[in-house]
């Protein structure tokens, strides 16, 4: 029998109307003769009210209580959900993620699934229950709650999905698929009928918030057949596959990122082994770093800078404090006031001008770049955050004809 994972995010089950939409989506599927399997998000903005709650009490909560708050959001999804189902006259059950058998890593907020045991799922499964399934968490070895971080149902239905060894996994949305840039931001976005896992990867990791980069990245890994629509419109959406037919399009999409914060350490000593070190202690606490720029050494000293998320700028800076005593002493700068825009698409590795062309495009539209990184199939820059909508639309007006 054909297995279906749907995973719905917090605008498709925001309320009672549109928590309905999804019983029907989920039933029809089922009818056809399906098992289903569904994961749930928060409802719309219950994840950052529960933050806000936190903060009330304390501006600077426990990692694991946070984690405790948090994962109710699913917790009420799951159950008003299997509730709809239920009235409509079907077999339903609610699990949460530790039922679900997803087992994580202890780094709470950000928990990596270590192991999905679905014998409770294939469970349910075989007494023909549609299965609806907490996202976004999971139990660590402790037996404490852990959360996966923003984006976490994506990854938690991509895990199911290849744990199962399901037909397909359908991430649905308020929007009806993949475009070329966000379209309520640029007009000349164009819906895609594919996507590669590597270009969905870049675009995710970019700032494109339509799925998160570890679904993707797990999707790729166990070759998900994984598909992209809406909750609101019955229409086709956006294929992400291995490889996608050739297409015109010379890159696939813009993607805008305002969670960033560069930091540049100024006059730290020209020798081997200063970054290393520095790097080294900020992969220790578990701060991702995106973009790195070296300045070339002068006097014997150099700079560098860098990007991370601005939640991770004051764990960041607490680590440069901690180098000092390693390297030397050296200045700080923290610039919160930028963006990151990029451009991703496997034909660009082909295709000489690229960067050219999207320099160009800014350059008409007065926009100043600060800082440049590339790789095969991407290209970013950082900019001024107010202009980053303006760069996206010029960027989009250049290459998506």
């Amino acid at each position: 029998m054909k297995l279906i994972v749907q995973k719905f995010g917090g605008s498709s089950v925001a309320n009672a109307d549109r928590i309905r939409n999804v019983a029907r989506i989920v039933t029809d599927t089922y009818q056809k003769g399906a098992n289903v399997v569904v994961v749930v998000s928060a409802q719309g903005d219950t994840t950052d009210e529960l933050i806000e709650k936190a903060h009330e009490i304390d501006p600077n909560p426990s990692k694991r209580e946070m984690d405790m708050l948090l994962s109710t959001g699913e917790q009420i999804s799951i159950a008003l959900l299997a509730m709809a189902i239920s009235k409509m006259g079907f077999p339903v059950i609610s699990l949460t993620g530790r039922q679900a058998g997803f087992f994580t890593d202890s780094n709470h907020s950000r928990a990596r699934i270590k192991k999905v045991d679905t014998e409770r799922v294939e469970k349910e499964l075989d007494q023909r229950k549609i299965v609806v399934v907490a996202g976004f968490q999971g139990m660590n070895r402790y037996d404490d709650i852990t959360t996966l971080g923003r984006g976490g149902s994506d990854t938690s239905a991509v895990a199911l999905a290849a744990e199962l060894k399901a037909d397909l996994c359908q991430i649905y949305t308020d929007v009806d698929g993949i475009y070329t840039a966000d379209p309520r931001l640029v007009k000349s976005a164009k819906k895609l009928e594919e996507i590669s896992f590597d270009e969905m990867l870049e675009l995710a990791s970019c700032g494109a918030q339509v799925l998160h980069n570890r679904s993707v990245e797990m999707a790729k890994k166990y070759n998900v057949n994984l598909e992209v629509l809406s909750s609101l419109e019955d229409k086709p959406g956006t294929k992400v596959k291995e490889v996608t037919k050739m297409e015109k399009l010379l890159i696939k999409g813009v993607a805008k990122d305002d969670d960033v914060v560069r930091i540049s350490m100024i006059g730290l000593p020209d020798r081997p082994g200063t970054a290393f070190k520095i790097f080294s202690l900020l992969a220790a606490r578990k701060i991702n770093v995106d973009i790195i720029l070296q300045s070339v050494g002068r006097d014997g000293t150099k700079d560098i800078s860098f990007t991370v998320p601005e939640d991770s700028c004051d764990a960041a800076l607490a680590v440069l404090e901690e180098a000092k005593d390693q390297v030397s002493d050296f200045t700080v700068d923290v610039d919160r006031d930028v963006t990151k825009v990029s451009i991703v698409g496997s034909g660009m590795q082909s295709n000489p001008g690229v960067a050219s062309k999207m320099f160009e495009a800014l350059y008409e539209a007065d926009i100043n770049i600060e800082t440049i990184s590339t790789s095969e199939i991407k290209i970013s820059v950082l900019i001024r955050k107010d202009q980053g909508v303006k760069a996206m639309n010029a960027i989009s007006e250049a290459f998506i004809k």
